[in-house]
């Protein structure tokens, strides 16, 4: 275990006691808005291509989703979901996996198998061998893509031809380029986009 590991699970195990009073505030929206259990559980790959099953808090009608990703306006979205979504509480359920080490405070965002299979092969090992975050580069700039899907013909086909590049060859730069400092300078950039937002 490196010493980013260690700050990051002492870290997500500070913040899940801190939080958990918020948490069982949003556990109890979520419960009073729709049927269905509290987190979002979804396979994901993870360090090494191993694959891992994400928290997330609920968002959704309890259904399993026929894609992968939601745009602004999609109707399976519950109106308690459309309040953690636009405020990024639902993600605050990732540190349940940061602390248990199968993911990071900061890393390329985890993708689920069909579209890290999209992946140009150069990228993939590369991204693939650091542990995957709650956020990172490409989270912030691409803090508004349900509203990008949106506008869309085909939601999932842009994604997949024009976001994926994009994002995939941030998730590089920022694996080539990662450091403690630059770390904590995401996680501020990361909060102030959200608080700002």
């Amino acid at each position: 275990m490196n010493s980013k590991e260690i700050i990051d699970r002492c870290l997500s195990t500070l913040a899940l006691v801190l939080l958990s009073p918020l948490f069982l505030i949003i556990a109890v929206a979520i419960k009073l808005d729709s049927p269905g259990p509290v987190f979002f559980r979804q396979k994901r790959i993870g360090r090494g291509g191993v694959p891992f099953r994400i928290h997330k808090f609920r968002t959704m009608a309890n259904k399993i989703p026929k894609v992968n990703i939601s745009a602004t306006g999609d109707p399976r979205v519950t109106r308690v979901g459309r309040i953690l979504r636009k405020t990024k509480l639902d993600e605050l359920a990732q540190l349940i996996d940061v602390s248990r080490g199968r993911m990071a405070l900061v890393g390329p965002r985890p993708e689920v198998p069909e579209y890290v299979a999209e992946w140009s092969e150069e990228l993939r090992d590369l991204i693939l061998s650091v542990r995957p975050g709650i956020t990172d580069p490409a989270s912030i700039v691409y803090r508004n893509e349900a509203d990008e899907l949106a506008q869309a013909p085909d939601p999932e086909r842009y994604y997949i031809e024009v976001l994926i590049p994009k994002k995939t060859a941030m998730y590089a730069d920022y694996v080539r380029n990662r450091s403690l400092v630059k770390d904590m300078e995401i996680i501020l950039r990361t909060i102030s986009t959200v608080v700002s937002k």
